[in-house]
């Protein structure tokens, strides 16, 4: 497991080619609207919580979150939710579901409760097995 802890700040740029197909994050400023929109399409949220200095959360953007079966898998199943941990609502967040490493990936119910975590980074396999985790819990 890979993962980045503490609040050190670097001044990075987000280094995902534009060209890569991969996980269309929804944009939002409230987990509100993202449950919302998983009660209505009958969905569960993937909520990455992540930091933009964080080596392990741009490993995950550039090989995890751009492979196509990864991508598959998500595809009518499940909303994606991306929350820098230190900016808008990624504080409050990061205290309600007690992130202490980055990245968190999250799988949340409709009403936002947690089905299964993992704290640090994964590979694509290994993130491939969180996510059928949550989906097999909540039948889907």
């Amino acid at each position: 497991m890979l993962g980045c802890s503490g609040s050190k700040k670097m001044d990075t740029v987000n280094t995902k080619s534009k060209d890569k197909k991969g996980l269309d994050f929804i944009a939002s400023s409230s987990l509100t609207k993202v449950l919302e929109d998983a009660q209505n399409s009958g969905k569960i949220v993937f909520l990455d919580m992540y930091t933009t200095w964080c080596a392990p959360c741009k490993v995950m953007d550039e090989e995890v979150f751009t492979d196509p079966a990864v991508e598959a898998l998500f595809d009518s199943k499940v909303i994606s939710y991306k929350v820098d941990a230190e900016k808008g609502n990624g504080p409050d967040l990061a205290l309600i579901y007690n992130v202490q490493v980055y990245p968190t990936l999250l799988f949340l119910d409709d009403k936002g409760r947690e089905i299964v975590r993992n704290d640090g980074a994964l590979g694509t396999t290994g993130f491939l097995e969180l996510t059928r985790q949550a989906l097999d819990q909540q039948g889907l």
